[in-house]
């Protein structure tokens, strides 16, 4: 890139590396290699991607364990949706957006823009959306495409290595936490606040003043939640963790925001008797396991209900990253290079990474 004093350029080369997937389904993995750098439109900028994180969802998708169609069937060959990098390539029409800027790579590449969803802020229940990593390449390959009207800019002193999972993860949590509408001092209970996902909820919640419970297993993320702001950690491989949160939290949860699937079928359980106590649902498992079945009396005596939120809309995402940018999200993940990758994913997808995990494309 050229001094400070010159507008930026960038040399773009023909090809790029990629986490492609291989054997799709069950026993798939990623192997690095190199893909031709795409094309953009008139209205896209190209986004030179510096860091991308791993999620769960990389990993349904990858296993074709949804119920949608495979990534194949849709001719993409790379997952990933929690990219952070810079703008090297602005098309022709684009009026706004600069070579040079900050910017990610979401869950969601594109929308309608035009559909009452669209116009009511809540863009990301668009009929049209097109899901990164599922309908298009995603952040597992180092130059993407991002539509102008549709791409978010990353603040000055957010490192790329936040803003990564911040596209997806925290940003996610965010929106459940906004729409549960808590009051502080409202206990918050994560199942799972020891992942990827759950632990920037945990950090979310604290910032908003709320008191967060993490239920998960294990040293490593007990002293990861603590850390990062719950209040209590009860490991579920240590007796009840049902009685323990209702006794911890005077007869129930105010809301429990379910990260880990399995959780699914005990989650209503951790409301105990709190009247208007929440189940606010945000991993989805796969396609006919970790259902809920509850009984319609307790929701009405109780006051009490079930509600799903999807990843963020534009404006969520932007609030999220506001967060970050004021050092409430203190992520740490752990960095591994392109050598890395494959091994990084399989333990994901075995549940044994506390925290996030995050790929730097400049590291061998």
């Amino acid at each position: 890139m050229s001094s400070d004093s010159a507008p930026p350029t960038f040399d773009i080369p023909a090809e790029c590396t990629a986490g492609v997937v291989r054997d799709e389904g069950p026993d798939f993995y990623i192997e690095v290699t190199k893909v031709p750098v795409p094309e953009i439109g008139p209205k896209d900028v190209l986004i030179k991607l510096n860091a991308t994180g791993l999620c769960m969802s990389d990993v349904h998708f990858m296993m074709a364990d949804w119920g949608l169609p495979k990534m194949s069937e849709l001719g993409t060959q790379c997952a990933g949706h929690e990219g952070a990098g810079v703008i090297v390539k602005v098309g022709s029409e684009v009026k706004q957006l600069k070579v040079g800027q900050r910017a990610g790579h979401k869950p969601i590449q594109d929308v309608c823009h035009t559909c009452e969803y669209c116009k009511a802020g809540k863009d990301s229940y668009c009929a049209k959306a097109v899901f990164t990593g599922l309908h298009c390449d995603g952040s597992y390959k180092q130059y993407i495409v991002s539509p102008e009207n549709y791409t978010t800019l990353i603040p000055d002193g957010v490192s790329d290595y936040i803003a990564g999972p911040v596209m997806c993860s925290a940003a996610t949590t965010y929106t459940s936490l906004k729409e549960a509408n808590l009051n502080p001092g409202a206990w918050a209970v994560f199942p799972g606040g020891g992942g990827g996902v759950g632990i920037q909820g945990v950090q979310l919640a604290y910032a908003m003043g709320l008191r967060p419970i993490v239920v998960d297993t294990g040293s490593e993320r007990a002293e990861l939640c603590k850390k990062y702001g719950a209040e209590h950690f009860v490991d579920f491989k240590e007796g009840d963790p049902v009685k323990q949160v209702v006794e911890l939290t005077g007869g129930g949860a105010h809301a429990v925001f379910v990260t880990a699937v399995q959780s699914y079928p005990i989650a209503p359980q951790y409301l105990g008797s709190r009247v208007g106590g929440q189940v606010m649902c945000i991993g989805l498992p796969p396609a006919g396991k970790y259902n809920i079945d509850l009984a319609p009396a307790s929701l009405i005596f109780r006051g009490q209900s079930i509600k799903g939120t999807l990843v963020s809309s534009l404006g969520d995402l932007d609030k999220t990253l506001e967060f970050a940018q004021r050092g409430k999200l203190h992520l740490e993940p752990a960095i591994v290079g392109l050598s890395g990758w494959n091994d990084a994913v399989q333990k994901l997808k075995r549940s044994e990474i506390a925290g996030r995990v995050v790929v730097d494309f400049n590291k061998p």
